[in-house]
C-alpha cells in the first residue's frame, strides 16, 4: 500500500450527476480514496445549472467546496494546492485553459489531469478546438489519465506530447451497486442523458425492438430527450434517476442497454460508467461493439454484444433465464474484480508514487516531442 496522500481535485461536478457522468465516476474513485486512507479535497464551480439539482452536497468521504471565480478559489485555497501531494484538473472544468495555467504557476507538487472526456476531447484538438485545455498544456502534467486506454494513449505521447498517459477507467462503487433482488418490470432498459450521436444506436438497438416485441416492456431514462421523439406505446419515459435509484432502476430489468458516444466508439477501449453500474447488480448486459470491449467484459460470457435489431430481439426472446443469470453474475465477478472504486484508487495512488523519484512538471519545462507527427 502506497503512503497516505492528500489530493486536491478540480473537477467538473461532484455534488450533481444531473445530465452528468463526471459526479458517479468522482464519487467512485474518491470513496475508493476514503477507504484507502487518502485525503481528498474536490473545487467545483459553484454554477447554476448543478447548483439547482444537487444530490449530493455535502459529501461524507471527502471535503467539498465551490468557488465562483478563480482568483477567489486560489487565495482561498493556494496553500493546500501548494502543500498537496497531487493537484488533478478534470475534462470540462469552466475555464479550464486559465484554470490549469494559474495551476501551473503556483508550481504544486504534481499537476495531473484526468479526463473523464478523452476521446472528445481528441475530436475537439483533431479540429483545432480547445474547450477546456490546451495542446500546448498537455506536456505540462506530470500525468495525463485518461478515460480511455488502447492505442489512445501512445497517441496522446507521441502526438500531443503527454510526458506519462495512463489508462483510468470510470468506475463503480461496490458497495452501494448490488441487485435489490425487487421483481423484474422491464425486459429491456437503458439509462443516459440525449445524445444525437447515441440515438440512431438507441434508436436500432432498443425503440425497433419494442416495435418489433409489443407485448414486452422497455424503459429509456435520462434527461434532455426532445419532444418529438415518437417512443413506442410499450417504452416508459423517466426524466431523471439520481444514483441512489440506479441500483434498483437496473435491478428490475431482465436486461440492460449500453450505448456508446460515437467518438468513444471510434477510440476503442472506452467504456461508459453506466458498463461497470449494471454489472456489478448482475444485470445481464447487451451492448453496441467497439475495441476492447470483449478485453473488460467478454462476448458471450459476461456480456452480448448486438450489432442490429435481430440480435436484441434474439436475445430477449431466446435466451433462458439460466445463460441470461449466468451472463449477469459472470459481470458481477469481472466488474468486482478490475473496476470498483477502491481499483481505481489504488491505481492512481501507485502511478503517483512511480513519480516520486522524479523532477515534477513545470510551467517553464517542456518535454520534447514531435508536434506535428501522425500515428
Amino acid at each position: 500500500m502506497t503512503r497516505a496522500r492528500d489530493i486536491v481535485i478540480l473537477g467538473l461536478s461532484l455534488s450533481s450527476s444531473w445530465g452528468n457522468g463526471h459526479a458517479t465516476t468522482f464519487r467512485a474513485l474518491i470513496r475508493g480514496l476514503a477507504a484507502s486512507g487518502h485525503s481528498v479535497l474536490f473545487l467545483e464551480r459553484d454554477v447554476p445549472w448543478y447548483a439547482s439539482q444537487r444530490d449530493l452536497p455535502s459529501p461524507d468521504f471527502c471535503t467539498l467546496a465551490y468557488y465562483n471565480a478563480i482568483d477567489a478559489m486560489i487565495v482561498a485555497h493556494g496553500a493546500r494546492l501548494n502543500e498537496a501531494d497531487a493537484v488533478i484538473v478534470g475534462s470540462y472544468v469552466p475555464e479550464g485553459q486559465e484554470l490549469i495555467d494559474r495551476l501551473g504557476r503556483l508550481r504544486p507538487r504534481r499537476l495531473c489531469f484526468y479526463d473523464i472526456d478523452t476521446p472528445v476531447t481528441l475530436a475537439c484538438l483533431e479540429k483545432g478546438e480547445e474547450p477546456y485545455v490546451a495542446r500546448r498544456q498537455i506536456p505540462l502534467f506530470d500525468i495525463y489519465f485518461s478515460f480511455s486506454g488502447g492505442g489512445v494513449l501512445e497517441r496522446l505521447e507521441h502526438r500531443y506530447g503527454a510526458r506519462k498517459a495512463l489508462a483510468l477507467y470510470c468506475s463503480v462503487d461496490a458497495d452501494r451497486y448490488v441487485n435489490t433482488k425487487e421483481p423484474l418490470r422491464w425486459d429491456l432498459g437503458y439509462l443516459g442523458t440525449y445524445s444525437a450521436d447515441r440515438q440512431p444506436t438507441l434508436e436500432r438497438l432498443l425503440i425497433e425492438p419494442a416495435r418489433r416485441l409489443p407485448d414486452h416492456r422497455f424503459v429509456v431514462a435520462g434527461p434532455q430527450y426532445p419532444r418529438e421523439i415518437e417512443w413506442p406505446a410499450n417504452v416508459e419515459r423517466i426524466d431523471h434517476l439520481p444514483p441512489s435509484e440506479h441500483p434498483s432502476f437496473y435491478s428490475r430489468q431482465r436486461f440492460t442497454l449500453n450505448v456508446t458516444r460515437a467518438d468513444m466508439v471510434a477510440a476503442g477501449w472506452s467504456p461508459s460508467v453506466r458498463l461497470f453500474e449494471a454489472g456489478a447488480c448482475a444485470v445481464p448486459i447487451i451492448s453496441d461493439d467497439w475495441r476492447g470491449l470483449s478485453d473488460l467484459l467478454p462476448d458471450g460470457k459476461a456480456l452480448v454484444i448486438a450489432r442490429t435489431s435481430d440480435d436484441v430481439v434474439n436475445a430477449l426472446t431466446k435466451m433462458d433465464d439460466e445463460k441470461r443469470q449466468r451472463i449477469g453474475q459472470a459481470a458481477r465477478r469481472e466488474v468486482l474484480a478490475n473496476h470498483t472504486g477502491l481499483a481505481r484508487a489504488r491505481q492512481m495512488t501507485s502511478a503517483l508514487a512511480m513519480l516520486d523519484q522524479d523532477p515534477p512538471a513545470t510551467m517553464t519545462t517542456y518535454p520534447k516531442f514531435d508536434s506535428v507527427r501522425r500515428m
